[in-house]
């Protein structure tokens, strides 16, 4: 199950780097460090939020039975 503790602090670190990203997007410098910086962020909160609470649940059933 999903503890909603983790996703407060989760997806309002992630909205605010986004933000700061899409801002400086603008930039012809920024463009090519922004592109790269939004996926690794889109993964990381998938994987924070999604995959390794799945994976833990997934694990810990196993040893129970």
């Amino acid at each position: 199950m999903l503890k909603f503790e983790r996703v407060h602090p989760k997806m309002m670190t992630v909205a605010a780097i986004m933000v700061g990203l899409l801002q400086r997007h603008r930039f012809r410098v920024m463009r090519r460090i922004a592109a790269p910086m939004v996926g690794g962020m889109v993964t990381s909160t998938v994987l924070t939020l999604l995959v390794i609470p799945v994976i833990y649940a997934w694990v810990k059933g196993r040893r129970v039975k």
